[in-house]
């Protein structure tokens, strides 16, 4: 439509120009455009004149079914009953065909418990990689795990003494037990990191030794609870609703092709300062960062360079995403000036994602002993506030209600919900939503018949059927920006919508069932793809 418009600028005033149209209220029309005021200066008219100059020619296209122009030069369209339907059902045009992207979906390090905050930027690295594939991108899910290390080093200490010799006593720990269980290893682990100087030295060899093991029970133990988190860290993810990675990637492994990178970039990208190797981020935007410490060892930065090559070599994408908090967002812009001056055959190719931080109405997130809420307990509380209301707490409701609060929020704002509040079924909630397509299909359900497409919008259809024809526009905006919010605010105005037509105007047993009917079933498909791309589950009952 605004290219329609365009080539009648063209043909009215030889004015090669983009057209931007926008939703006006309903009183004025369907869209409407600027495009007169803008072409005023060019034209040397006025830009009144200008448009009623081009709403003349619109008013005989058959998609219009009323142009008027408003105030200085605004033209304002309403469309045919025929041009409005056909929206409801247009797809969104895809930005990036073509493009391969990579992106990880998942990255909380073993030896540690999954907490809320690893579960938001799964479930939004997940929700962001649908959004690429919406807009034509060929998506690679992956995750990258810190494998090696300080974290690992604390919980090692705890696991060595909790086994006294005996790796028996870590091998009997229950399955459902074992997150809570490495949670448990790894804070008794940093309070003695922080309470005890010789502790502390322990603590720094078992880290190293995550790089080189000295015994065979570290061995041990290390690739039992390693195995142990990754199965957690797949089935929590899984329960998150989140589609599969296609690999895993390995800080250990990251390592070994990143210290190369950094000494081989030595000294035209990195300086060597007290035998540490530094990278000049303040000059970037960033801070200054030791890469490889003095003893030769790499460090978080180096790591991030060997992953950016791992990437590289297994997917030559065109982009790569990586979500993090928040408080990432500057190492990160470190991290990438260094690997684009390294590799400058990478320029462009990674984007950082900083997100907002999770709170809870019922108190703090985690304290610096390593005490973390897991993500396990929400499940629990969201199971008991969706029982409590009447419902059934299965895995794809409570998915549902979990995802959509943390993906209603705007990327980097934080998010802040009271589980009772997220799982209500009258509110800007999964749940509401859920709750809709389920009520759609039980309208469905009881109608007699098939039910067909709607041939034509009577007056009562109009509002109904003018915000589901904004669906295809809603999806081209968030999978542009990459912001999930817009179709969750979206879906929310649309249930809305569809309440207030259901409110007035009876399905089954009017007059008017099959046309009405019609209306229900695009109405559902809609909830359903928008569901969809939040990766959340479209229940037909509740």
């Amino acid at each position: 439509m605004d290219t329609r418009i365009a080539n009648i600028v063209h043909d009215e005033f030889g004015v090669e120009t983009d057209v931007v149209l926008s939703r006006p209220e309903p009183q004025f029309g369907d869209y409407a455009t600027n495009i007169a005021l803008q072409l005023a200066r060019e034209v040397g008219k006025p830009p009144r004149e200008i448009a009623e100059q081009l709403a003349e020619r619109l008013r005989g296209d058959d998609d219009f079914a009323d142009v008027t122009v408003a105030g200085p030069g605004f033209i304002n369209l309403k469309l045919s009953e025929k041009a409005l339907l056909d929206l409801t059902h247009k797809k969104p045009v895809p930005s990036r065909a073509g493009q391969t992207t990579v992106i990880e979906t998942n990255n909380p390090n073993p030896f540690k418990a999954m907490h809320i905050g690893h579960a938001f930027n799964a479930v939004l690295g997940d929700t962001i990689a649908n959004l690429l594939a919406v807009d034509g991108a060929k998506v690679y899910r992956v995750s990258y795990h810190g494998d090696v290390g300080l974290h690992v080093g604390k919980s090692m200490y705890s696991l060595l003494k909790y086994a006294d010799g005996d790796i028996a006593k870590i091998q009997a720990v229950p399955e459902d037990e074992r997150n809570a269980f490495m949670s448990r290893m790894y804070a008794e682990g940093s309070r003695a990191y922080k309470d005890s100087q010789e502790a502390k030295a322990e603590i720094d060899d078992l880290a190293r030794q995550s790089f080189e093991p000295k015994t065979p029970l570290y061995i041990q133990i290390y690739d039992m609870c390693k195995d142990w988190s990754f199965e957690q860290i797949d089935s929590i993810v899984a329960r998150l609703g989140n589609i599969p990675i296609e690999k895993r990637f390995l800080e250990s492994d990251a390592d070994m092709r990143g210290v190369p990178i950094v000494k081989k970039n030595v000294p035209d990208v990195f300086q060597e300062s007290e035998g540490a190797l530094v990278f000049k981020g303040s000059e970037h935007g960033s801070f200054d960062n030791v890469f490889v410490a003095s003893n030769g060892k790499g460090l978080y930065g180096a790591r991030d360079l060997g992953l950016m090559v791992l990437k590289n070599e297994q997917y030559h994408a065109q982009k790569s995403y990586v979500i993090t908090g928040g408080e990432q967002r500057d190492y990160f812009k470190g991290v990438i000036a260094a690997a684009e001056l390294c590799m400058p055959e990478l320029k462009g190719v990674t984007t950082n994602i900083p997100t907002g931080l999770v709170k809870l109405t019922t108190g703090k997130m985690s304290s610096r002993d390593g005490d973390v809420i897991e993500i396990a307990w929400l499940f629990d509380e969201f199971k008991r506030a969706i029982v409590e209301r009447g419902g059934e707490a299965t895995d794809e409701i409570v998915a549902g209600a979990l995802r959509y609060q943390f993906l209603r929020v705007k990327i980097g704002s934080d998010v802040v919900f009271d589980v009772n509040e997220a799982v209500s079924l009258t509110g800007n909630t999964g749940s509401y939503l859920q709750y809709a397509h389920a009520r759609a299909h039980s309208v469905l359900a009881k109608v007699d018949g098939q039910v067909g497409f709607p041939t034509e919008v009577r007056d009562e259809d109009r509002m109904l059927v003018r915000k589901m024809g904004e669906y295809h526009e809603v999806v081209e905006v968030s999978a542009g920006s990459l912001e999930p919010h817009h179709i969750c605010n979206y879906l929310f105005e649309l249930a809305q919508e569809f309440n207030r037509y259901y409110e007035k105007n009876q399905v089954v047993g009017s007059e008017h069932e099959k046309h009405r009917a019609g209306l229900v079933a695009v109405y559902a498909d809609i909830l359903k793809a928008g569901l969809a791309i939040l990766g959340i589950e479209a229940p037909e009952k509740m």
